[in-house]
């Protein structure tokens, strides 16, 4: 693996690569989706243009964080795209809460097919097969067949291609290899998550945390109106910071576990939730702190080693491949 994910890191830092991804996908329909799914999520989606795209979180009344998406907007529905192990569960999640409104539900990740395309040059490769890259982030492009989002990508820049046939993706991953485009190694997306400091739901995100626990503040609207799990995020914001916050370390000593618990002057602290080697031996991580600890720059440790906060996205640099 080593050799691989060091061959796809120096790749996205000199040129680019491509990737399939999977991902689900829900269409929401209906003549009151924009207002009722407005009252659903952490972020504002009214003010929202045909391929337009904001990033959001789904709470239940009680504010934790039941699911994330990136919402997009259509000129006849609305989008989300999810992880496929949210799919489901969101489905159900959101359709307890269609009462008399006119929004229908449905799963079309069947019918979504995506490429992901990555690196400092990734704009050249799109440009030379003849697609046109979104200058901002969360912004798609393109016709009914084949779209062009541009994600956010604080390390290098991040688009995906979304096609509505396997045959069209095929065909633009063949023309990205003629073009010298070489497939991301089994592992590097991880590893650039880890290093941009972006949550994954399921892993660094738990169905009891608190959105502002997250530092995922651009998922939040304050001034949308009201949506489910709203007053305890208001609660939050007027009554100062939450105890802990998601940041991203730098560990020394065994590479631990994701899980293990990070601990100062003898006392649990907080925990690292995701972890990765870079190929030239650097371990990074990122879990959750106490922003006590964090504010008194408190020494951390866990077993077999020690944990050195820094900050995010964590650039990749010549000795790490």
């Amino acid at each position: 693996m080593t050799q691989p994910l060091s061959n796809s890191l120096r790749a996205l830092t000199t040129a680019a690569a491509f990737v399939s991804v999977e991902s689900g996908w829900i269409r929401v329909t209906g003549s009151d989706r924009v207002r009722w799914l407005n009252g659903m999520t952490t972020n504002s989606i009214q003010a929202l243009t045909p391929g337009q795209g904001a990033y959001t979180f789904f709470l239940n009344a009680q504010g934790r964080i039941q699911g994330d998406a990136i919402l997009w907007a259509e000129a006849d529905h609305l989008l989300l795209q999810t992880s496929p192990a949210q799919t489901e569960k969101l489905i159900a999640l959101l359709d307890r809460f269609i009462i008399m409104d006119d929004v229908e539900l449905t799963d079309v990740s069947a019918d979504q097919y995506v490429l992901e395309v990555l690196g400092v040059r990734a704009e050249d490769f799109l440009t030379s097969a003849g697609l046109t890259p979104p200058a901002r982030e969360l912004t798609r492009v393109g016709t009914a067949d084949a779209q062009i989002g541009r994600l956010p990508g604080s390390v290098v820049p991040r688009f995906e291609i979304i096609a509505t046939t396997q045959a069209s993706l095929d065909a633009i991953s063949g023309q990205f290899l003629e073009e010298g485009l070489s497939p991301l190694a089994e592992g590097t997306l991880e590893t650039l998550r880890i290093l941009e400091g972006t949550p994954l739901f399921g892993t660094d995100i738990r169905d009891r945390d608190l959105p502002q626990e997250t530092a995922q503040t651009h998922a939040l609207h304050f001034n949308k109106g009201c949506y489910l799990g709203q007053e305890i995020v208001e609660r939050i914001r007027s009554r100062g910071n939450v105890h802990r916050t998601f940041h991203a370390f730098a560990l020394s000593g065994e590479t631990p576990a994701p899980g293990t618990p990070l601990t100062a002057e003898e006392k649990p602290v907080g925990e690292l939730t995701s972890i990765a080697t870079l190929p030239g031996g650097r371990v990074v991580a990122l879990g959750y702190i106490r922003r006590e600890a964090l504010d008194r720059n408190l020494t951390l440790s866990f077993s077999g080693g020690n944990a050195q906060p820094v900050a995010s996205p964590i650039r990749i640099d010549a000795s790490d491949i």
